[in-house]
């Protein structure tokens, strides 16, 4: 499928055993590649990529990153522009990022930044970024103060997904990504939350077919919504239902304590609870979204943070305006609506959600 942007248009792929085709991996690439991947992902998919592109004639070099969200940091990204400037990379040097969300931001915004703009290509091998992270064109690194506080908008080349990448890949990673597929149904598609509920027994047993569909139906949501909204300057907003919840979860207990896709499962629970007390919808539909997040393998029941230190983390928000906390809400399923809350109402949102 083709993500909409005019001269910014690229393609996504989605499919079996991509990183062994020459020819797809190969076409998005100049005359160099420079991946960049992590400890976990090298093993398993770093000489495979590596031996598809020079198969193409290409020269290829590697930037190997300690793994986690912890890791992505400003000292990492270093790192990727050290290896880029050693080797003598020019403008003919495309950047492959090879691996989960942390490595698709991380990349693009390395790219977005040398000389000023080097090309990309997403290689995501997690659910979570072959459904979300790897479309859309954000890239960042987080700050202690903030997650992707600091960042640029900027396209990749093209989006390969190869599928057979998800084989190896954790229980607690799958349940994370499958977090930001019930996101896509929740605000945007109703059929398609009534497809998870029936189908997540099999999603969490890696069915092929089922993991194809959610992916290629996520990827469209995403796409459509990235077409209309590019740099988040309204719609693409809502794509964030659960992040302000989740991303207070990530900064309070430390990067990497909870996965990503975790503190946004918990967080599309609390954002539930917030919609209720709103009178956005009814307490059957809080109560379907829970279970699906629970039956993904997700958390539902939020950390302990603190009323006060709960309201510091979600004022560092890019949605925020002139102070005011705005909230990705459900009003009803299948919609969303972007809205603030009185602070009273709130408290009481996150003191029933916490454990």
């Amino acid at each position: 499928m083709q993500v909409d942007l005019g001269e910014r248009s690229y393609p996504i792929s989605i499919g079996q055993s991509l990183l062994d085709d020459v020819g797809l991996v190969s076409r998005h690439v100049d005359r160099r590649a420079a991946i960049i991947t992590n400890t976990v992902v090298a093993p398993l998919y770093l000489a495979r990529l590596s031996s598809s592109l020079r198969a193409a004639g290409k020269d290829v070099i590697s930037v190997v990153l300690p793994d986690g969200e912890e890791e992505k940091t400003w000292e990492n990204l270093m790192r990727i522009f050290d290896v880029l400037l050693a080797e003598k990379c020019d403008r003919k040097t495309t950047l492959v990022a090879l691996g989960g969300g942390v490595i698709g931001d991380m990349t693009g915004f390395a790219a977005a930044s040398y000389m000023r703009g080097v090309p990309f290509v997403q290689v995501p091998t997690t659910l979570l970024s072959q459904v979300d992270s790897s479309v859309g064109g954000k890239t960042g690194i987080n700050h202690p103060l903030g997650k992707n506080m600091i960042g640029a908008f900027y396209q990749p080349q093209a989006v390969i997904a190869d599928t057979t990448s998800l084989n190896t890949l954790p229980d607690n990673e799958l349940s994370a990504g499958l977090a930001e597929v019930i996101k896509h149904g929740a605000i945007i598609d109703a059929a398609f939350f009534d497809w998870i509920e029936t189908n997540i027994v099999k999603l969490r047993a890696r069915d092929p077919q089922a993991l194809a569909y959610a992916i290629q139906r996520s990827c469209e949501i995403k796409a459509d919504v990235v077409r209309q909204d590019e740099r988040e300057g309204g719609l693409r907003a809502i794509l964030n239902f659960g992040h302000t919840f989740g991303h207070a979860i990530e900064a309070g207990m430390g990067y990497g304590a909870w996965l990503h896709g975790e503190a946004v499962g918990c967080g599309m629970v609390m954002a539930a609870e917030l919609s209720q007390r709103l009178g956005h919808i009814d307490a059957q539909t809080k109560a379907r979204l829970t279970a699906l997040v629970q039956a993904a393998g997700l958390p539902i029941k939020a950390p302990n943070l603190g009323r006060e230190r709960w309201l510091e983390l979600m004022q560092v928000d890019k949605k925020n305006e002139g102070g005011a906390i705005n909230f990705v809400l459900l009003k009803p399923l299948g919609s969303a609506v972007i809205a603030t809350a009185p602070t009273d109402i709130l408290a009481q949102a996150i003191q029933a959600c916490i454990e």
